[in-house]
């Protein structure tokens, strides 16, 4: 697991074997951060990371210079981790919590320009991240959410899908909130 991009290109991570993990492929976070080079301004974005695991996506997005980025995963391995990463390459932006992810999702009130989610493969409630962040209204208008998940499973029956790209077992589904039609 290496960071692509930014400051910290070619960063081997190497987290501890016993945390309970399947980060994102160097192919797939590639694939996605060129897409998402393309639609921000890194510079000027606020993250949310769910499942933040490693905390390869988060390093990935500090490294670009993402200036605000909250890391959440449950785990506390997983949680000192990023901690311990944080403070050795003194990424500020980076702000892990350790909490349930739906737990903070029902409490979060502030808004992010990008939501990525990597839920374990496994998570019963895949299906309703979208709906807990849509409803909870935590994207800025033009943001995104980002859901990864197996290619065998379709996230496409909520109203903001958009799409989704397949990368191997893996998928990103993309969402955005639907903008009224009769906006004056």
């Amino acid at each position: 697991m290496r960071i692509i991009g930014g400051d910290l290109k070619g960063l081997r991570l190497n987290p501890p074997a016993k945390l309970p993990v399947r980060p994102t492929t160097d192919v797939a976070k590639e694939a996605l951060f060129n897409i998402l080079y393309n639609q921000f301004d890194f510079e000027k974005i606020r993250v949310l990371d769910l499942f933040s695991g490693t905390g390869n996506i988060s390093v990935e997005f500090a490294s670009r210079g993402v200036p605000d980025i909250r890391s959440v995963d449950r785990d506390f391995g997983c949680y000192n981790y990023l901690k311990t990463l944080v403070k050795q390459y003194d990424l500020q932006a980076i702000k892990p919590l350790k909490a349930d992810v739906f737990k903070f999702l029902e409490s979060e009130t502030e808004k992010y320009d990008l939501i990525f989610a990597d839920p374990p493969y496994d998570l019963p409630q895949i299906n309703i991240i979208a709906s807990k962040i849509f409803d909870h209204k935590l994207l800025k208008p033009d943001g995104y959410l980002i859901i990864e998940h197996p290619s065998m499973k379709k996230l496409d029956n909520h109203p903001g899908y958009v799409e989704q790209r397949k990368y191997g077992s893996s998928s990103f589904s993309f969402f955005q909130e639907k903008q009224s039609i009769n906006e004056d």
